[in-house]
């Protein structure tokens, strides 16, 4: 069972405030004899006659020594998870939880423009402090 993030916790409550129930944490995604663990797995119901939307969530911290390292990885482990998704849960849509912090910096600067235009990620940003989703990007 892999570690979890730093503000593991403060992503679950806001996603809990925002309407979403919790169905798993870590969300295992199983793919032939190996599998990959997805920090959360949640979904809401959208109305009484229409099917419930159902969300992958990776979490990333952005508090080690480089922000750009920090974003190389989130965005290579993103493009991963979400291929593996595609195949296996292609109604579950996977979404990038970053700090606001870094969604502000890291994700604005010109060097992350390109693959952000190439992966095209589906990202949340959160305040950690505040337990909350100040922003989504689908």
């Amino acid at each position: 069972m892999p570690a979890k993030d730093t503000y593991h916790s403060a992503v679950r409550n806001a996603l809990i405030k925002d309407g979403w129930t919790i169905t798993h944490d870590p969300f295992r995604l199983a793919y032939g004899v190996r599998g990959v663990f997805v920090d959360l797995g949640a979904e809401r119901t959208l109305g009484a006659e229409r099917d419930g939307e159902k969300i992958a969530v990776e979490i990333k911290s952005f508090l080690g020594a480089s922000d750009l390292k920090d974003f190389q990885d989130a965005v290579g482990q993103y493009f991963v998870y979400r291929a593996l998704l595609r195949d296996t849960e292609p109604d579950r849509k996977l979404f990038l939880a970053v700090p606001a912090s870094a969604f502000e910096t890291t994700f604005s600067e010109p060097i992350t423009q390109p693959p952000l235009r190439e992966l095209a990620p589906s990202i949340f940003a959160y305040d950690p402090s505040e337990e909350a989703i100040i922003r989504w990007i689908p």
